[in-house]
Parts: C-alpha cells; sequence; structure tokens
C-alpha cells in the first residue's frame, strides 16, 4: 500500500436494522491531516471509533501501517487518541497525567520523563506540569490531554471534535496549536469535526459525510469551489452559497439558466458535460463571487434591492432580493447600503456550480 497510512475497506456497521456505515472506503496517507465532516449523526465519530477499535465493524477491514488491525484491541493498533472530554485524572498532577499510561506500561522511568517533557515542550505546558486539572482553563487542560496521545509516541492521531467544548477565541488558538503540531511531528492524523471552520482551516484533505457515506473527499479548495452535489455546496461555506432553481434555456445558440425570468449566461461555467436546454437544474453562487455596482467587463448586470444589512467588521453581508428570491453578497466594510437601495449586480459564473435539480450531483 506504499503511502498509505491507514486504509478503510467496505467497511460497513449497523446496529440492528439500522445501518450507520455503508461499505466505505478511504485511503489516508502517511502524514496526511484528514478532516471528517458532517453534522451530527453523520457517522464521523462512528468511522473514528471504529479505527481506534472502540467499535467493532460489521462488515469490512482496517489496516495500519499495513497491518490489519480490524480485530485488535486499542492499545495495539499504535494510535494515539484525543476526545471531546478531557478525561484528566483531577487527583494527578500534570505531569501524572501524561506519563500515566506509560507507567502501566512499566516503560523505563528516563524514557518516561524523555516523553512527557518533549510533549510538554512541544505543547508549552512546562509551567504547568505540576498543577492539577482544577487548576488549569479549558485550553490549557485540552492540551494536556493533547499531551497524553502525544506520550505514547504513535503514527497516528486521532481527534474526536477536541476543540468543541472551548470558547470561540480558545478554540481559535488551539486549532492554530494543531495546525503547528501536524507540521512539527508530520504524523498522520485524523480530526472529527461538525465545524467547517475547523475543516478549511486544518485539513489537507476534507472527507464530507452524510448518513455514513462520504459525499466528497478532496482538498478544501476543492470541496469549497468545487462541491461534488448539493449537499457539500450547502453544508460547506458561512454564509450558505445562494442557490437558484431554474432550467437551461437555448437563446438562439446561447445557453442560459432562467430563474423566475431572469437569464444568467453560462458562457464562463466550467460544466463537465452537454447543458441541455430544458433540464432542470439549481445555480449556486457564493456571496464572495458576486460584484455589485462594480463594472466587469464581460460580465451580466442584474437589477436588485437590499434587504438588509449586517456589518462585519472587515467586510459586510448584504441580503439583496433579486431573481424573486433573496441572497447574500459579501462586499468591503467600508461600503454601506440602505434597505430598499436599488443596486446593479454581477455574478462571476466561472466560480459558479451547478446542480441537476433530480440528482443533485454537480453538471
Amino acid at each position: 500500500m506504499n503511502n498509505v497510512s491507514v486504509s478503510v475497506r467496505d467497511l460497513s456497521l449497523s446496529f440492528g436494522a439500522v445501518t450507520v456505515l455503508d461499505t466505505l472506503n478511504l485511503d489516508i496517507q502517511n502524514g496526511e491531516f484528514l478532516v471528517l465532516l458532517g453534522s451530527s449523526g453523520c457517522g464521523k465519530s462512528t468511522l473514528l471509533n471504529c479505527i481506534a477499535g472502540l467499535l467493532d465493524v460489521t462488515n469490512g477491514q482496517i489496516f495500519i501501517k499495513d497491518k490489519n488491525v480490524t480485530w485488535e484491541e486499542p492499545k495495539d493498533r499504535g494510535i494515539g487518541m484525543v476526545f471531546q472530554s478531557y478525561a484528566l485524572y483531577p487527583q494527578m498532577t500534570v505531569e501524572r497525567n501524561l506519563s500515566f499510561g506509560l507507567r502501566v506500561a512499566k516503560l523505563p522511568a528516563a524514557e518516561i520523563d524523555k516523553r512527557v517533557a518533549r510533549a510538554a515542550e512541544i505543547l508549552q505546558i512546562q509551567p504547568l506540569l505540576k498543577r492539577k486539572p482544577s487548576e488549569l482553563s479549558g485550553g490549557q487542560r485540552q492540551r494536556v490531554a493533547i499531551g497524553r496521545a502525544l506520550v505514547r509516541d504513535v503514527d497516528v492521531f486521532l481527534f474526536d471534535e477536541p476543540l468543541s467544548n472551548l470558547d470561540a477565541k480558545l478554540r481559535s488558538e488551539l486549532r492554530v496549536e494543531i495546525k503547528r503540531l501536524h507540521q512539527s511531528l508530520n504524523n498522520t492524523m485524523i480530526y472529527v469535526t461538525h465545524d467547517q471552520i475547523e475543516a478549511l482551516t486544518l485539513a489537507d484533505r476534507i472527507a464530507v459525510m452524510k448518513s455514513g457515506v462520504i459525499q466528497q473527499l478532496a482538498d478544501p479548495m476543492t470541496i469549497y469551489n468545487f462541491p461534488e452535489n448539493l449537499f457539500v455546496a450547502g453544508f460547506i461555506g458561512s454564509p450558505s452559497m445562494n442557490f437558484f432553481r431554474g432550467e437551461i434555456k437555448d437563446r438562439g445558440g446561447r445557453k442560459v439558466i432562467e430563474v423566475n425570468g431572469v437569464d444568467f449566461g453560462m458562457e464562463a461555467y466550467p460544466a463537465r458535460g452537454p447543458l441541455e436546454a430544458g433540464r432542470k437544474v439549481v445555480l449556486g453562487v457564493r456571496p464572495e463571487h458576486v460584484k455589485v455596482d462594480e463594472n466587469v467587463p464581460g460580465r451580466e448586470v442584474h437589477d436588485a434591492v437590499v434587504d438588509i444589512e449586517e456589518p462585519m467588521g472587515a467586510d459586510n453581508l448584504l441580503w439583496l432580493k433579486h431573481a424573486g428570491q433573496t441572497m447574500s453578497v459579501r462586499i468591503a466594510g467600508a461600503r454601506r447600503y440602505a434597505p430598499g437601495t436599488a443596486l446593479k449586480i454581477s455574478f462571476d459564473m466561472s466560480m459558479a456550480s451547478v446542480f441537476d435539480a433530480a440528482t443533485e450531483n454537480r453538471i
């Protein structure tokens, strides 16, 4: 399997009549940071627990470093795991928490000290080693929980929503720490989250999951700019992509999508195949791919009216009425528009997404 660190083959998991994971295949490269992203109940934590050995699979196999570990105990799989809850021993100091697993495994004292010192240095928790968990902040406790996985000196780290118990500022700080940790260690990391910002900022590749199936597996920019289906397009991005339901029309040899009497020309759209007239489609455009009151050569200009303005500091979000519906547009923070203002907008169709209305797949 050459450069593959973790391989999941034809993996299925059922609880009675309920299928949680359905014939799932996934190869994770050595040193890759892979994020499993999806809403609650999509199967992302279940998949992680199967890789960890905390759940027995119904069908399929799991390989870690070319070794079939499908029925191995978690301790024998060569993994380190960090959970959402810190699960630290309250009566032990940070140093004792970090070294506990190593002492149980009866490693030599010198080796234990060396690993604890290394983990503490990487995570910058040396001043905390003599404290107990009750004396630490949430962010410090999560650093210790990460350190406890780090001292195991394994090739694969599994993170199960490790930042979701923290406030927004701490989440942002720890996200940077985890990214820095991966860059310094270059270990394989599999990270579960429902937070798309975490996924986009951390991942080498993202597996977007829904109902136990991977909907798309790609690098963050491909997922963001070229979503494979309507679900991925709507799940990734804040605010969400604007969607317009319409029909492909032929205007004298020129293909357009007609939405409530408004035509959107398709010349710049990178279609995967022929755009057949009469086909019902969904046009998706992200808020930042719409220009407001700016003349861009070669682009069609449409009329819109400001509904609501949301100042967000560095940029503003405008909610506009256009083509019979409300849509969002991102503009520079210095530009202000009062509700009811009429303006001109144009779409960057080269960055648009078009989906078949029946299959919901990209076309």
